[in-house]
């Protein structure tokens, strides 16, 4: 085998992660030397896609678009198979009440933005844009709820579909909510600031809680001097289960192709794109199973370590964010620049109102601690919303960023509808507007739920 750089399939997608991690290395430096960067809030990963994104597209950096797709497609699902295999916190009767009501809210948002895109998306199309994609307007949730991993498979499902720069527009969508995030949420804190509604916290790094032995090595886990590193076992345990992923699809695609093929190519698609939603159930049902081995006596250890896969989700995300904005083509903007400036500027604005509106009837005692939490994780991702909740909160003292964890993971049976009216919506005019229909109902439903649920048990 020939180990010099004449042999490109062996080193190229070495020298370009190399490239995406020196980057990222970069934008850490820039983003703790540079007063306005560090006042921005925007993440490192943020600042270092952006970095990318310009040295791609003005030619001075030259990095291969389909591998950072790989990396976008491969890091969301490795990402959320590492958050699922997480041990969950034990909660109460009240407390899984008020974390369903989190992810209620959660969803509730990316349905608000949904009804704003589609809402859009239809107007241009039946007035001044009629070639225009009629359901592209569900592309602002998966991009300002989701995030760039999201609004890359969606935009990927959707271009397959004749959405035409689909995936490019998902992931500029995807930039344009960060930047939501860190303009808009910076801009309000200021204001609130010379208000004297809420004290700012400037120039001051914290870290949420610091890495004890309790956190690192819970009860009757796999000691850390083992013949196997502990990381490497949380590295497998993740790569078993996407490997299991992939199989799991694939049977079920192959075996849909033999049943029914009408059906196999609407479904295949969506299994393909959503392959990180099988991978979390499939890293549950797993996790489930450990639980139940352990208490048959059948596994003498727990292995999984919480800290430890938070770390491989935060690495698998960190990669993502930066592939996924690095990847937008804006040349495939041509022609779709008045859609995606109005289902940005007023997705962010729509997002701002609601959220602000809602914090104030779900979190009466810390309503700024909520919302900026909520809103920038709901334009960017979960980083977003701790950078801006901890210049108010700067302690985690309120319980907003639990508010973020805990409603994440009801989330996820919350949203998927969602996911489901996703290809649903993109197969005809009709289903559009029937999506659109069902996606205003079944707000109507989380709206009840959050505001009524409980009230006669607390009285």
């Amino acid at each position: 085998m020939d180990f010099s750089a004449a042999n490109t399939q062996l080193w190229n997608s070495v020298m370009q992660t190399g490239i995406i991690a020196a980057l990222m290395l970069l934008a850490n430096v820039l983003r703790q030397k540079v007063a306005f960067i560090r006042n921005s809030l925007m993440p490192t990963a943020v600042l270092a896609g952006f970095i990318l994104l310009i040295l791609r597209s003005t030619g001075i950096l030259r990095i291969d678009a389909e591998f950072l797709e790989v990396v976008t497609y491969h890091a969301i699902a490795l990402g959320f198979i590492a958050l699922s295999l997480r041990i969950p916190e034990q909660q109460s009767r009240s407390g899984a009440l008020a974390a369903s009501k989190n992810g209620a809210l959660i969803v509730s948002a990316y349905l608000v933005q949904a009804l704003v895109g589609l809402a859009i998306s239809l107007l241009l199309a039946y007035t001044f844009m009629p070639d225009l994609f009629k359901a592209s307007g569900i592309l602002l949730p998966m991009a300002y709820g989701q995030g760039p991993g999201q609004a890359n498979n969606v935009g990927t499902t959707y271009e397959a579909l004749g959405f035409t720069g689909g995936r490019s527009f998902g992931l500029s969508l995807a930039a344009a909510g960060y930047l939501c995030a860190c303009v808009v949420g910076v801009v309000y804190l200021n204001v609130l600031n010379r208000r004297g509604k809420i004290r700012r916290v400037f120039d001051k790094d914290y870290v949420t809680g610091s890495i004890t032995v309790d956190t690192f090595q819970d009860s009757n886990e796999i000691p850390i001097s083992e013949s196997v590193d502990k990381l490497s076992v949380q590295a497998a345990l993740v790569a078993l289960i996407y490997l299991l992923t992939y199989l799991f699809t694939l049977g079920i695609t192959r075996l849909l192709e033999a049943v029914a093929p009408g059906l196999a190519a609407t479904v295949s698609t969506l299994l393909w794109g959503f392959n990180f939603i099988v991978g979390s159930l499939i890293a549950v049902c797993c996790r489930s199973l450990f639980k139940h081995l352990r208490r048959f006596k059948l596994m003498n250890h727990q292995y999984q370590n919480n800290y430890l896969l938070s770390r491989i989700s935060g690495l698998a995300f960190d990669y993502m964010t930066i592939a996924g904005i690095a990847s937008i083509n804006i040349s495939d903007l041509a022609g779709n620049w008045v859609p995606f400036l109005a289902m940005a500027i007023i997705g962010g604005i729509v997002t701002f109102i609601y959220l602000l509106a809602m914090c104030r009837k779900l979190y009466p005692d810390y309503v700024y601690e909520g919302f900026f939490g909520m809103f920038g994780m709901l334009t960017g991702t979960i980083s977003s919303g701790v950078l801006l909740l901890r210049e108010v909160d700067p302690e985690l003292k309120t319980p907003a960023s639990n508010d973020l964890i805990t409603g994440s993971s009801f989330g996820i049976a919350f949203g998927i509808p969602v996911l489901l009216l996703i290809s649903f919506a993109a197969k005809s005019e009709l289903t559009v507007w029937l999506s659109l229909l069902l996606i205003g109902i079944y707000l109507a439903a989380l709206l009840l739920y959050m505001l009524k649920a409980g009230k006669g048990k607390k009285k």
